[in-house]
């Protein structure tokens, strides 16, 4: 089992990814498994860019700026990933999800290094972007409503009979 944040998976060997279904709620869904089990879990980047969709210059910029943890590398010098690199990516992309800027991703991943003690501060971090994702889904839902008003307007238009001029 691997743990991110407080986040706990398990690792099946051989488990598919599940497919997700219209109405399963993404924070309930269990985590998409791993490619490999713990202890066989060494990724060239090329596997990381196939298993999250990142390129490989996001994830070297990511390493750059400090969101991405030390990556280790091989004897030759390229950068092995494990699971729990592959479970902070798939994190760090729900935080992209949500509109938090980048400085404030590097500033949780720095805060998440420093250790417990920084648990307040994280959850701060998280509960205001948490405030903004509410705010905009208000906007989405009101943007939402302006479109459905539209679409049945032009419905109801084209079932209207056709006027004939005489």
């Amino acid at each position: 089992m691997t743990v991110i944040d407080g986040t706990s998976r398990t690792t099946p060997a051989t488990t598919p990814p599940p497919r997700p279904s219209a109405g399963l709620n993404a924070c309930t869904a269990p985590p998409r498994p791993h490619p490999r089990p713990a202890g066989q879990d060494s990724y060239t980047i090329s596997e990381v860019v196939t298993f999250t969709g990142l390129t490989a210059h996001t994830l070297r910029w990511y390493e750059r700026i400090g969101l991405m943890p030390h990556v280790d590398r091989s004897h030759t010098g390229q950068r092995r990933f494990t699971n729990r690199d592959l479970d902070w990516l798939v994190f760090v992309g729900k935080l992209r999800m949500t509109g938090m800027p980048v400085a404030d991703m590097v500033r949780y991943a720095e805060l998440l290094r420093a250790g417990e003690s920084t648990f307040e501060e994280r959850q701060e971090l998280l509960e205001s972007t948490r405030r903004d994702v509410i705010t905009r889904i208000a906007e989405l839902h009101d943007t939402l409503a302006v479109l459905d008003h539209k679409i049945e307007f032009y419905a109801g238009a084209r079932r209207a009979p056709e006027r004939h001029s005489a």
